[in-house]
């Protein structure tokens, strides 16, 4: 009696061909390569270099713009001119302004922002839409436009030479609300509005308690930038604002003279008023980064 012979089953122990491909890919727990590290150590250098080269002329004299060869090392006089900074221009009471303004412009932009976002994103009314490209329509607009009936209006309320008229103008952003939209659009279900609803919460209870903490993420981000440019801004706090009172920005500006520039004095300024801000990426970069992280991976 003749038996069929039984082929022997594949042998299933040897990779096969996307077993091997899936074996050869990097594993999430490996460290990126020594090219990532050499482009983001190239990146991190291109950034501060305009920093160190702005330490390297505010350490020397007014002579070293014609040096031959131009020095990389910082010199000796970084204190001296430092001390010529606070004696020319009242510093402190300038920083003191600047941290006013741009605290209070960073909670208001982060709040109304936030707000209006949230209304704009989770909100149905009539007309939302159209409110919204009218919003994002007018950061098309340059500043510059709008400068002229601006005084007049503070000029009008008695704010020019105040903190206030540099205050009230910012209090929200364009940006801030578009910024806001789009980033609560995915990071909030609108299923859990209804459940908060639901459960008997206001519209105002259940944005701090629904909205907000899902934004967390988004208005940290938004309240570091907003912060950054509010402490750099010149144009309009130096057209309203008096020399007796003005932001950091504005005092810097009083280091030039007339016919003379000293690039040594004017950057040492400039190294000094950055410094705040150094200090503030330092302590809320950690915060920052792990927000983001926390939104990324709720999302």
């Amino acid at each position: 009696m003749s038996t069929t012979p039984v082929p022997a089953p594949p042998d299933t122990t040897s990779p096969g061909p996307a077993v091997r491909s899936t074996g050869r890919r990097r594993r999430s727990g490996d460290r990126p390569s020594w090219v990532v590290y050499g482009l983001l150590a190239a990146v991190v250098a291109g950034s501060m270099f305009p920093l160190w080269w702005s330490f390297v002329i505010a350490s020397h004299d007014s002579t070293v713009l014609t040096r031959t060869p131009f020095p990389l090392l910082p010199g000796g006089n970084f204190l001296r001119n430092a001390a010529s900074v606070f004696d020319t221009v009242e510093f402190w009471r300038a920083t003191v302004n600047s941290i006013i303004v741009s605290t209070t412009v960073s909670a208001s932009v982060v709040f109304f922002s936030t707000l209006a976002g949230y209304a704009f994103a989770k909100l149905r009314f009539r007309g939302a839409g159209p409110l919204l490209v009218f919003v994002v329509a007018t950061m098309a607009v340059p500043t510059q436009l709008g400068v002229v009936p601006l005084y007049q209006v503070m000029a009008e309320l008695g704010w020019t030479g105040e903190l206030t008229a540099v205050i009230v103008p910012g209090l929200v952003t364009a940006f801030g609300v578009f910024w806001m939209t789009q980033y609560l659009r995915q990071a909030v279900p609108t299923e859990l509005i209804e459940a908060a609803r639901v459960d008997g919460a206001s519209m105002f209870r259940t944005f701090w308690h629904v909205g907000v903490p899902a934004a967390r993420p988004a208005a940290a981000m938004l309240g570091l930038f907003t912060f950054v440019a509010t402490w750099t801004n010149f144009f309009w706090p130096f057209i309203v604002l008096g020399p007796s009172n003005p932001t950091l920005p504005v005092a810097l500006q009083q280091l030039q003279a007339a016919h003379y520039v000293d690039y040594s004095l004017v950057l040492a300024g400039a190294v000094l008023a950055t410094v705040p801000l150094l200090i503030l990426f330092v302590l809320a970069g950690r915060q920052l980064v792990s927000g983001i992280m926390q939104g990324a991976v709720k999302q």
